[in-house]
């Protein structure tokens, strides 16, 4: 009886720990720019800037962020950060994370784009995650193809 017993609590509080883990509405991640670093020996540094909006009613805590970027399905970048936030529930931050490409990554890009035109319209994903404890990682993703300015008009 007194097994019985322990089991129908454990499985009542079981439910009840289901109820902690509301279900959020993901991460409104946006790439708002990128900005050159220097860089060592064979690799290219950026700083990738991101505009995070929280759309939950409850907020984001986060301890350390982490990103990836594919460019027509290739790895491109990759980068982290200990950097600590709160973004508020309803709210936006713009976070600023250090990215690395590496020499062979750029080669890999560039093999078969032969011109510059070639990038207008690739394909790109960013995704990454804010780390906030076991249970408090948020992981995100963005995606789109690149808008690249027309180079007659630059000046390039």
């Amino acid at each position: 009886m007194l097994v019985r017993c322990c089991l129908i609590l454990l499985l009542c509080l079981g439910l009840n720990a289901c109820a902690l883990f509301q279900n959020r509405d993901p991460l409104n991640i946006s790439v708002i720019g990128i900005e050159p670093l220097p860089g060592q020996d064979l690799e290219l540094r950026m700083a990738v800037k991101i505009r995070v909006q929280n759309p939950n009613e409850t907020s984001v805590d986060f301890n350390g962020i982490a990103l990836n970027l594919e460019v027509n399905d290739q790895p491109l970048a990759a980068g982290v950060s200990d950097q600590r936030g709160h973004i508020g529930r309803y709210d936006e931050a713009v976070i600023v994370v250090p990215v690395s490409i590496t020499a062979f990554a750029f080669l890999r890009q560039a093999y078969g784009l032969g011109r510059v035109e070639s990038l207008q319209g690739l394909p790109y994903v960013l995704r990454g995650k804010l780390a906030g404890g076991p249970l408090g990682t948020v992981r995100f993703s963005d995606k789109g193809k690149l808008d690249l300015p027309n180079p007659a008009r630059t000046g390039w």
